[in-house]
């Protein structure tokens, strides 16, 4: 399935037969504390760089309006952010996913993205809503 932006997630989660929990986790483009001055010219350009998270939400699709709000809502929160990465959970018989399962997902995402790891397993949404992909 093609998810050009987040509003086309949105709309392809609240399809799904049982309902889905959006896991978000926002992530902002940093120099690393030990970098060489060519990687501080190439980000400065707005290449390079490591991402790092700076905060996480998670929500369910339905309580999602659309992503302005969702924008809104993590500008209110203070934190600058370059890339948004989702995951989608779902939930049984009618139901959320387990706030355990919630908060175990969003640690392995957390953890997944600080090292570093394959975060081609995500959606990638950038300050636009408009889809990212990582190769």
């Amino acid at each position: 399935m093609d998810i050009p932006d987040f509003n086309a997630l949105l709309a392809a989660a609240r399809q799904q037969t049982e309902p889905q929990h959006l896991l978000m986790v926002f992530a902002k483009a940093v120099l690393h504390d030990d970098h060489q001055p060519q990687e501080a010219e190439r980000f400065a350009r707005g290449e390079g760089g490591i991402l790092l998270p700076s905060m996480c939400l998670d929500r369910a699709a339905d309580a999602l309006v659309d992503f302005a709000s969702l924008q809104a809502e993590s500008a209110r929160m203070g934190e600058p952010w370059q890339i948004m990465f989702v995951a989608c959970l779902d939930g049984s018989a009618g139901g959320p996913p387990a706030a355990a399962a919630i908060e175990a997902a969003l640690k392995r995402m957390i953890q997944t993205i600080q090292t570093g790891g394959d975060v081609s397993r995500y959606l990638a949404f950038d300050r636009n809503g408009d889809s990212v992909r990582f190769h």
